[in-house]
């Protein structure tokens, strides 16, 4: 091909001798036409809020949840007829999870396993059952997913940086927060943006069915949400120039920095943000057991630990735990 193109120029260099100088000139061969970047599979540009979802949250205390039974029943010594009896009964608990949050759950391109922060925590919950942390089962969803896989029982649980929010609480239970966060936004390095109320009419990616998406439709400055099913979309839509920024949860943010030296995590949280295990409303009694499990992870250092393997030491003193009842 480099032969034929300098063939062809060089034509055109003699024919533009012989013409004595003419004035009109060739086209350039080797020109190519821009193109553009393709979006992401089920993108929403602009996003599709729920009215519902733009009330807010009143009426609770979302940090409030059920008190763990005393004593905590022994592994493999369920209580009849409960919630975790069945679960082990079919022998591995069914986990709901992100595989693109990193840090948090992702798939390891290594081993091909799907590791992180909420996936060692709810291996937690799998150990206190079966004695055994690895008699559990992840099925990988997105955001959006998350509520009605756990209403129709395709999991027992969801461990998937998930906002506990009064509204929520209406659809499914929560265990006591188990890591605390807020929202803040990621931008290219020397972006003019340094706070959400900086991007007003711009486009901020957030992924479909979360609370994110929800404070960007929201904020009074109206910066233009864009929806996508995976926060790895909203990376990509940031390098290629589609989104101005990218705005969630702040350890879902630090995850998407770690993959790229060219974005950073910019200004303050603007939000309050603390994280539950997601399960069914009918399944009382496994809220209760979980919150216990994550009591005992508070207090015997476990908790700590996880934070200093996945998000580097020191850790904090973990979320308080909160009783209603």
């Amino acid at each position: 091909m480099k032969t034929k193109l300098f063939a062809v120029a060089t034509a055109g260099l003699l024919l533009t001798a012989v013409a004595g100088c003419a004035s009109t000139t060739a086209p350039n061969a080797g020109a190519v036409p821009a193109v553009k970047a393709p979006l992401p599979a089920g993108v929403q540009d602009p996003a599709v809020i729920p009215s519902a979802a733009a009330d807010g949250d009143t009426g609770c205390d979302p940090r409030s949840s059920l008190r763990p039974p005393s004593p905590m029943p022994a592994p493999n010594q369920m209580p009849a007829g409960s919630s975790m009896a069945d679960i082990a009964k079919r022998g591995h608990l069914t986990v709901g999870v992100d595989q693109n949050t990193y840090l948090f759950g992702y798939r390891d391109a290594v081993s091909g396993q799907v590791v992180g922060f909420d996936i060692d925590t709810a291996k937690l919950v799998a150990q206190a059952i079966f004695g055994n942390a690895n008699q559990i089962k992840f099925v990988a969803i997105t955001s959006a997913q998350r509520i009605p896989f756990i209403q129709n029982g395709t999991v027992d649980i969801v461990a998937d940086s998930m906002t506990i929010t009064c509204e929520r609480l209406q659809q499914v239970e929560f265990s006591t927060d188990y890591f605390d966060a807020g929202q803040k936004i990621l931008v290219s390095k020397g972006s003019p943006y340094h706070t959400i109320d900086d991007l007003a009419g711009k486009k901020v990616c957030a992924a479909a069915g979360t609370t994110s998406i929800v404070t960007i439709a929201t904020r009074p400055s109206h910066p233009i949400p864009v929806a996508v099913n995976d926060w790895t979309d909203c990376l990509v839509m940031l390098q290629q120039g589609q989104v101005q920024a990218v705005s969630t949860d702040d350890n879902i943010l630090a995850g998407l920095a770690a993959q790229d030296p060219n974005v950073e995590v910019v200004g303050p949280r603007f939000t309050d943000e603390p994280h539950g295990l997601a399960i069914k409303k009918t399944s009382t009694d496994f809220v209760r057991f979980v919150n216990g499990v994550l009591d005992q992870a508070r207090s015997d250092g476990t908790w700590a630990q996880l934070y200093d393997k996945w998000l580097g030491g020191p850790a904090p003193a973990p979320p308080a735990s909160k009783y209603s009842g």
